[in-house]
């Protein structure tokens, strides 16, 4: 036997079966090719140059674990199908009088030749793209875009070994189906799956059961904590629901269709009924995995976007002001010294302070009870309530008035509320010992970026005057012991310059702040214990990062695409195989060709559409549920996101459509 005659064999095979390996080796390259890209990215020195901060880098790496990961599931998968179409083939050989092992051999160097031209191809693709891909993110950032192709000395390695890793186990799992299976079992391996499915009600209730509480959660969570926290819970029910329920839920209602006698007994209708029934069982799974693609698709993409176009929004909830001072001590000399060492500096470049933001304020966690504040942690209720937990912050009526140009009136026991995310409708306020009135809610409060900081729901509360702060002050030191905070001071202002004096200012404040020692006049340095801000050269540490998961979104909506497109192509090329035989039978009894493309038409229509459908639904109830957890990154522009969803659905549809049109016509011509 010639050495070279594997091989051979394995090359026409791979001919033979072009229709199937073709898209298998396409889809492995696109695969390699964008691990190696995204890879590559989060290595790449430019992109730390370009943000100024590891915030790009650090979504990156996640999503090169993201892309990692998916690449092992979805290339398993993919195969799967592959494997399927070549029992047949496989059990034919072996009755020829090929033995097992050969037949291993012939599948090893169909795996060599595949995984070479995979690898080298997807390689080569990657590095050419990663050029552009590399583009794409410095043209977020105003910086000069280098020249020539960087190929990543780490990412190379890492890109080889893992998928040489993938395609080993594949080729091992193929050897281990061939070595378990029986010759008669590899032969009519292609056609298992045509046994009548039993009606299984538990597991589609079950289905059922936890699709409704998967979507009862994202329509109850009101508390961004708590949805942060529930967020994975409810994922993973509607994903095991949706399989549940096109899997044992998708028989049980063709079979009660086929139970209603007026709409089976009609052609169109039994044809593709009795058709759908005997393969739902492997379709189901094929189905539910385009759903959840699709669903992850819109997801990202949708949720991505509104972050980076509503970036702007969400950098002004942060810094409403240019410079912002937040030292960690308070008091009025010290407040004094602050302002005085700022104007010193402001008055080197010849710019003055405008919209001034100067006040004090105390703020500490609560848990709330309605018109009750649980401080108390060895309270039974603090613990059972600790998914309402609430901050709060205080300032004085005088400081209010100053900085809203206000004159509202307060008495010792009355206050005035803002709420950052849940309104608060009660009329008192119980704080330990002290009850407070309240006089009226507030619809917007101005300078409220340490509300916009904290993560969980914030009342902002103004009090009549210092007393009363200082009253809640050694209250909360009480309770808190050690862990209790203070007296603090805020300090913000504009300044009318523009980017490089801006920057330029930020640099002085920066050098001058020292650690040690007292405010000199002479020398300009000042000793500052706190938080120093400016939008200015934050502004590119947010570009990173929603810059990054916007680019990591449309990336991976797009690497889920793929495997959407694949997985229905595939879908298609195994029910036409599946269903040739069915439709010559049928033609052979007396239905007419037309009849049959009727009841064609009608069942691919309703298999390829009902993902996208459940798809939509999914999104629907999930909508509430992500405009939560993006409150948690203060988008809480829900018209935004909205009309993200609604059109990313939209343009998702017109493709699916697309795919649906190309990818239906290769299963016509298989069972024409």
């Amino acid at each position: 036997m010639s050495r070279f005659f594997y091989f051979k064999l394995a090359i026409t095979n791979i001919k033979k079966n072009a229709k199937t390996y073709v898209p298998y080796m396409i889809t492995s390259i696109l695969t390699i090719s964008m691990f190696y890209i995204i890879c590559s990215l989060g290595n790449n020195p430019n992109v730390s140059k370009a943000c100024g901060t590891d915030s790009m880098k650090y979504v990156l790496f996640l999503g090169t674990w993201v892309c990692g990961i998916f690449a092992v599931i979805f290339l398993f998968y993919t195969n799967s199908f592959l494997m399927k179409r070549r029992k047949k083939e496989f059990g034919l050989y072996n009755i020829l009088g090929m033995e097992k092992k050969h037949i291993s051999r012939v599948v090893l160097c169909e795996t060599l030749i595949m995984s070479v031209i995979s690898l080298g191809l997807g390689l080569v693709v990657g590095i050419l793209f990663d050029k552009l891909m590399l583009l794409v993110i410095l043209s977020m950032f105003t910086v000069e875009i280098p020249l020539g192709f960087h190929i990543s000395p780490e990412s190379f390695p890492a890109t080889l070994t893992l998928f040489t890793g993938i395609f080993v186990l594949i080729f091992l799992n193929s050897i281990r189906q061939i070595h378990l299976a029986k010759p008669i079992e590899l032969l009519q391996g292609s056609t298992v799956g045509e046994k009548e499915p039993k009606a299984k009600w538990l597991i589609a209730l079950i289905g059922a059961i936890c699709l409704g509480s998967g979507y009862y959660i994202s329509l109850t969570t009101t508390n961004p904590i708590a949805a942060l926290n529930m967020f994975f819970i409810a994922v993973i029910l509607v994903i095991i629901g949706t399989y549940l329920l096109f899997t044992a839920g998708s028989i049980v209602l063709l079979k009660a269709l086929r139970k209603n006698k007026n709409y089976y007994y009609k052609t169109k209708n039994f044809i593709s009924i009795s058709g759908m029934i005997y393969r739902m069982k492997q379709n189901a799974v094929g189905l539910a995995n385009i759903c959840i693609l699709s669903t992850m698709v819109l997801v990202m993409i949708s949720s991505t976007f509104s972050l980076w176009n509503g970036m702007n929004d969400v950098l002004d909830s942060y810094f409403p002001r240019e410079f912002t001072f937040t030292p960690f001590e308070y008091s009025e000399e010290s407040a004094s010294d602050l302002k005085a060492w700022v104007n010193n500096t402001l008055d080197e470049y010849n710019v003055e302070p405008k919209d001034i933001a100067d006040y004090s304020y105390l703020n500490f966690a609560v848990v709330q009870d309605k018109d009750t504040f649980i401080m108390d942690r060895n309270n039974s209720a603090y613990a059972d309530m600790i998914n309402e937990i609430r901050n709060l912050f205080f300032i004085t009526l005088d400081d209010y008035n100053r900085m809203t140009n206000s004159n509202e009136t307060l008495k010792e026991d009355e206050v005035l509320v803002y709420s950052n995310r849940d309104q608060y409708n009660e009329k008192q306020m119980k704080i330990s010992d002290k009850t407070f009135k309240v006089k009226g809610t507030l619809d917007d409060f101005p300078n409220n970026r340490l509300m916009t900081t904290n993560v969980a729901s914030s009342h902002f509360i103004v009090v009549k005057d210092t007393s009363v702060l200082n009253d809640l002050d050694k209250i909360q030191n009480e309770i808190y012991g050690d862990v209790a905070s203070s007296i603090q001071y805020y300090y913000a202002f504009n300044v009318d310059a523009n980017t490089e004096k801006i920057i330029d200012i930020n640099n002085k404040f920066e050098n001058d702040i020292i650690e040690m020692g007292t405010y000199e006049e002479n020398t300009n340095k000042y000793v500052y214990e706190g938080r120093f801000d400016c939008r200015e050269t934050e502004k590119n540490d947010f570009i990173g990062m929603y810059g990054g998961l916007y680019f990591i979104g449309v990336f991976l909506g797009v690497l889920f695409i793929i495997a959407t497109i694949l997985i229905m192509y595939y879908k298609q090329i195994s029910e036409g195989y599946d269903d040739k035989g069915r439709f010559e039978i049928m033609q052979k009894v007396g239905i007419s060709h037309e009849e049959i493309k009727k009841s064609i038409h009608s069942q691919v229509l309703t298999v390829f559409f009902l993902p996208l459908i459940v798809a939509g639904i999914h999104i629907a109830f999930a909508f509430p549920f992500i405009t939560r957890l993006l409150a948690i990154l203060n988008l809480t522009n829900v018209k935004l996101f909205a009309m993200a969803t609604v059109g990313g659905f939209l343009l998702f549809s017109v493709f699916y459509a697309v795919v649906y049109r190309i990818t239906a016509r290769s299963y016509y011509k298989i069972v024409s």
